[in-house]
């Protein structure tokens, strides 16, 4: 459809089916007490449950990851095309949660680089297959379409005008989701709920590899979840996705506990460009104990908003600037004592080494954080495909910047405070939080 025609098609159905009005800045946090008890949200991984191999996993999160470094890519160097940071399907991890009154649930991906919160809603222009039913506003008593006067409406990269705020949100992959800017209430699974949220009630979906029904964004923009909420701290544990694990989120007092420790903490950083995204500052690296010759600058976000390291939940690998990914990869080559073994280059890592049949200690791998240094153990950097006997490098190369992956932050705790503007990490056992 058009751009025109599905501009036309929108009008007629905010004119005639839903009301509009319209919210001050001073109210945009306006009415979300509920909340303060704690959120502590289960979460599982895009594939759990999908008897796939452990190969069929690794290439389909690499495939994933692979379009979600292309979409942080355009953000951070300007594409003027895109207006959201996760491309259909990069997404990595499902929370559930509920919209309207009475509540319909949805599955939604959890993600901390972007910022708006959307899901499909009827009457459908055009969306893509969902496992719960697709929410229609209509019987939701507390369902309102915002103006576009409203603060909420210019907190947007790109909305319409058209007697209530239409938002367009175009991934790195042509695919879609335009809809009404609205407010309404969100529930969550362990009974809290926000009333006055912000969300893309989204009427034209499209594009290959969407996950769940829509988006929580936890970036640092206005429109997220955690911005809407008033949150000062949120903190994620992540279990790879073929293990039984639970994957946890958690907001207000429940991101305050100390469920592990001790806590390392770096602080969090701003991209020039792009403000919503986390950025750390990443120093330098060290492998079996050395550090590497990394020239200085390496890492240092540039005036443009190349360059610089990003802290991601979407990401699946560890991505690293070319330079310093050469050096990771050659140092690894040298120190690793097992014989080198090639996978199908449609899997997307390498290089390879057979996995040992006994006990075999792997190189240590530390990041070097301003303030803070995070030792991955080698199943935060290294990938085990059981079916070729090969263990293969979780880290690849980019021109542009430095990404630090899901993969890099299984079984820790990752607590982000906005107050503070740090990042904490602990090694966590995720179902024991």
């Amino acid at each position: 459809m058009g751009t025109h025609s599905l501009v036309l098609t929108l009008l007629i159905v905010c004119v005639f089916v839903i009301p509009t009005y319209s919210v001050s800045r001073g109210s945009l946090f306006h009415d979300h007490r509920s909340i303060q008890m704690g959120l502590r949200a289960t979460l599982r991984h895009v594939d759990s449950g999908k008897n796939l191999t452990k190969l069929e996993l690794i290439r389909r999160a690499i495939d994933r990851g692979n379009r979600r470094a292309e979409s942080l890519k355009a953000i951070v160097t300007g594409s003027p095309s895109i207006e959201s940071l996760v491309s259909a399907g990069n997404g990595e991890y499902l929370m559930e949660l509920a919209i309207g009154t009475p509540q319909v649930p949805f599955i939604a991906v959890m993600d901390t680089g972007s910022d708006l919160i959307w899901t499909q809603c009827q009457p459908c222009i055009s969306c893509f297959k969902q496992s719960t039913p697709i929410f229609d506003p209509r019987k939701s008593s507390t369902y309102k379409n915002l103006s576009c006067s409203s603060q909420q409406c210019n907190e947007l990269p790109g909305h319409y005008c058209m007697n209530a705020c239409v938002y367009e949100y175009v991934y790195a992959d042509f695919a879609v989701s335009t809809g009404f800017l609205a407010t309404d209430t969100l529930s969550f699974m362990n009974g809290t709920s926000a009333s006055n949220i912000a969300f893309g009630c989204g009427l034209n979906n499209g594009g290959q590899g969407f996950q769940g029904s829509g988006l929580v964004g936890l970036g640092r923009g206005a429109l997220s979840l955690v911005s809407q909420l008033n949150e000062p701290k949120f903190s994620y544990c992540l279990s790879p996705p073929s293990s039984s694990e639970i994957s946890l989120l958690l907001l207000s007092s429940s991101a305050n506990k100390p469920l592990a420790g001790p806590f390392k903490t770096t602080p969090l950083v701003r991209n020039p460009v792009e403000t919503s995204i986390y950025y750390v500052n990443l120093l330098g690296i060290s492998i079996g104990g050395a550090p590497l010759d990394i020239p200085p600058g390496t890492f240092t976000t540039n005036p443009n908003g190349s360059g610089g390291t990003i802290i991601d939940s979407g990401t699946t690998m560890l991505i690293l600037n070319t330079t310093a990914y050469s050096l990771v990869n050659s140092t690894l080559s040298s120190l690793i004592k097992l014989e080198q073994v090639s996978l199908p280059p449609v899997t997307g890592v390498g290089p390879c080494w057979k996995t040992p049949t006994s006990n075999y200690t792997f190189p240590s791998f530390i990041l070097h954080l301003d303030g803070a240094d995070w030792e991955l153990p080698s199943k935060n950097y290294l990938i085990e495909e059981p079916s070729s006997g090969a263990t293969c490098l979780a880290v690849a190369p980019s021109y542009e910047y430095s990404i630090i992956g899901n993969i890099a932050q299984h079984n820790t705790l990752i607590v982000y405070d906005l107050v503070k503007e740090t990042l904490s990490f602990a090694p966590a056992d995720c179902s024991g939080i």
